[in-house]
């Protein structure tokens, strides 16, 4: 459908340890670029961000407004790691486009499981061609969900439709038990669901349906 703006910020991380840091932290195997979640003790969601694992560097994207808890949350936590974390938001900006399209040299690309995900310098900025009405009718035909509508800090990853980020065959990280056990009882509580018009509570509404988080015991 085309390209639109996310409201998003880049995080830089350097040194060795960098890639294994994030997978002891995060719900996904993280062993070089992909997606992952990083979730409180409760399982309650942090954010999610796309992992890049660059030249020299491994970049963290994720939604502006959750940034100042991903810092928090990620620096508390390094010890004696080589690691060190730096704010680039200000020199880039984050754009998704629907399909793959081609690029500068200057403008990271990577795929995911919302579209394709491209990081460009500010003075290479990408032509926006879809609006944010446009992109929630996307996110609502492919059930996909997005920060500030269905991730947000009030769900879990199963409930809101990133199940498919939380590895089942992980080891120990912040909310780990909460959600295996969810898993392994079938009770997770609430899921992510496309429903026709109207919908209560919709978190995405788009023109003839809508997404919403409603308990599992009510959509079979």
């Amino acid at each position: 459908m085309g390209v639109v703006q996310l409201d998003a910020y880049v995080l830089i991380m350097r040194g060795k340890d960098c890639l294994t840091f994030i997978d002891g932290l995060s719900t996904n195997k993280v062993t070089s670029t992909c997606t992952t979640v990083f979730t409180n003790s409760a399982a309650k969601i942090i954010d999610m961000v796309d992992v890049i694992d660059g030249d020299g560097y491994v970049a963290l994207i994720g939604h502006n407004p959750y940034k100042n808890d991903i810092v928090q949350h990620i620096s508390t936590r390094i010890l004696n790691q080589d690691i060190s974390i730096s704010d680039a938001s200000s020199n880039n900006s984050v754009y998704l486009s629907t399909s793959d399209i081609d690029v500068p040299d200057s403008v990271t690309k990577c795929s995911t499981f919302r579209g394709m995900l491209l990081v460009a310098p500010k003075n290479q900025p990408i032509d926006i061609t879809m609006t944010e009405a446009d992109f929630s009718e996307y996110r609502v035909e492919n059930m996909i969900p997005h920060q500030g509508f269905e991730i947000t800090p009030k769900h879990h990853p199963l409930a809101c439709g990133l199940g498919h980020l939380v590895h089942e065959a992980k080891g120990c990280y912040i909310g780990q038990e909460i959600l295996a056990r969810m898993r392994s009882r079938g009770r997770q509580g609430r899921k992510l669901v496309k429903l026709p018009n109207p919908v209560k509570d919709a978190t995405t509404i788009g023109s003839t349906h809508s997404l919403a988080i409603v308990r599992s015991d009510v959509v079979k």
